[in-house]
């Protein structure tokens, strides 16, 4: 059984310029996200994945697919949407290529299991994001390690960032459950 998103609830019914419009805002706060860093090498952490497990919390799994897909056409095409204001293709067969991937997969697998029955619980949308996070560091690695190697892949592109994904998880799960009634409201669900 699904559970539909709050965002999607209320996007229900409207006209799809509604929706079009839900998927440039999403991307657009995504891109303001990227924007948020620590320097870090080779990849700096910035507040991206808290963003896209926020997008796949709200949104659901369509709808954050579609945020995160449009955030990566946008980037793609040379707008400063991705960390440190850069874009443009050449980092998607960088460094940062893998993480990119995963973004995509994470926002799609967490939105999944968002809208799946029991999946909106404090505990459930915790473990969702962390598998977020999980994806998002093992597709990094997976595409660093081409560039690197494996030791060098995990020294500088999962570890350092062990920390910062259990508690962006937490502050994505926290961010949902406070932000979820106000939208339902809003929705009249």
């Amino acid at each position: 059984m699904t559970v539909s998103a709050p965002i999607a609830d209320l996007l229900a019914g409207r006209h799809a310029a509604w929706r079009w419009g839900a998927v440039l805002v999403g991307s657009w706060l995504l891109a303001a996200s990227s924007w948020i860093e620590a320097p870090m090498h080779p990849v700096p952490m910035t507040m991206q994945t808290y963003a896209v497990l926020l997008i796949a919390g709200l949104a659901g799994a369509r709808l954050a697919g579609e945020i995160v897909a449009a955030w990566l056409a946008q980037a793609a095409l040379g707008l400063p949407f991705l960390a440190g204001g850069d874009g443009g293709l050449a980092h998607f067969a960088g460094p940062t290529g893998g993480y990119l991937a995963g973004f995509l997969a994470a926002a799609v697998i967490a939105g999944w299991l968002a809208e799946r029955r029991g999946g909106r619980g404090w505990l459930a949308l915790g473990a969702s994001f962390l598998l977020g996070h999980a994806l998002i560091l093992a597709a990094g690695f997976a595409w660093l390690s081409t560039l690197v190697g494996p030791v060098a892949a995990w020294s500088g592109g999962v570890a350092p960032f062990l920390a910062g994904s259990v508690l962006k998880t937490l502050l994505a799960a926290a961010s949902v459950k406070l932000a979820e009634p106000r939208l339902r409201r809003t929705s009249g669900r």
